[in-house]
């Protein structure tokens, strides 16, 4: 109830209060501009943060369970060593299912690298077979060997071994993004410190004079408070403006780049950008009023 009441009285327009603190001038842009600033780079930091878990999330999803076994042998022997890899596989405990990739398939693979007209079909180009695990998994090790005795030609190779290396950077990215916001919030707090201090000190002749007709320190300081906290919601809310639209006329996450060009919101992550702002204004409601405390406490 406190908290809603000060709430109250920081909206409350009070011209008399108002005077008290300069209406432009030094303070006043830097605490515009920098908490705009702040805005724009919560909100990449923000999106990297998102993107990155939806990456660590896709590549754990899509390749937690699958490897691929690479059949390499002479063209005459190929289909012979595909069909004891297929029959090895289905006879292979935890491994839910098996089939080889046609060869679109493959040219598909390679048309990143070779163009769309690469001849895969007249090309020595290993077989492929898609392996998808089972719940339970398999012996990858016993797999091997007995691969190995069957079907000299075919290499298992396990997605797992550069997936895991992977979904943990994804992760520290998105650490490192929350961070970033953490730093950046304190980055925010210390400046509106700074302005607060320098407004109270170059107002240190008024304060003394209202003192003397009869202000309280609590009226100072909320005059010194809602000053600074609708200023910096003011600058938050234009840089978080700019940066929600520098996000939008980004390349969608289906285009090619994907995480670069995934760093726009998704779904109700849209929604986040609108707590920033009033996020920004409680840090400098919080900077302000510890700071006017304890300066006028110092001016007495």
């Amino acid at each position: 109830m406190k908290l809603l009441d000060q709430a109250r009285a920081l909206l409350a327009q009070d011209a008399g209060a108002d005077r008290v603190v300069p209406p432009t001038g030094f303070t006043a842009r830097l605490t515009v501009l920098t908490s705009a600033a702040m805005a724009f780079l919560t909100i990449f930091a923000l999106a990297l943060s998102l993107a990155s878990g939806r990456l660590a999330t896709t590549w754990g999803e899509e390749l937690a369970r699958e490897s691929t076994l690479r059949i390499s042998a002479p063209a005459d022997q190929m289909d012979a060593q595909t069909a004891a890899a297929l029959r090895v596989l289905e006879q292979t405990p935890g491994v839910a299912s098996a089939r080889a990739l046609s060869v679109e398939e493959q040219q598909a693979l390679l048309e990143p690298w070779f163009g769309p007209d690469l001849p895969v079909e007249s090309l020595p180009v290993p077989q492929l077979i898609a392996v998808i695990e089972g719940p339970e998994g398999y012996d990858s090790e016993g797999l091997r060997l007995r691969l190995q005795a069957e079907v000299p030609g075919a290499v298992l190779d396990e997605h797992t071994r550069w997936r895991r290396p992977l979904a943990a950077a994804a992760s520290r990215l998105k650490l490192l993004g929350w961070v970033s916001i953490l730093l950046i919030g304190g980055a925010t707090a210390g400046m509106v410190t700074l302005a607060a201090n320098a407004a109270l000190a170059a107002n240190a002749q008024v304060i003394a004079v209202l003192r003397l007709v009869g202000a309280t320190d609590g009226y100072i300081a909320r005059a010194f408070v809602r000053r600074f906290t609708m200023r910096t919601l003011i600058g938050a809310g234009a840089g978080t403006l700019l940066g929600v639209v520098a996000l939008f006329i980004m390349p969608g996450g289906e285009a090619a780049g994907g995480f670069l060009t995934g760093l726009r919101f998704q779904g109700w992550h849209w929604v986040l950008p609108m707590i920033v702002p009033p996020l920004a204004a409680l840090v400098a409601f919080v900077a302000t009023e510890l700071a006017a405390r304890r300066v006028l406490g110092g001016l007495a």
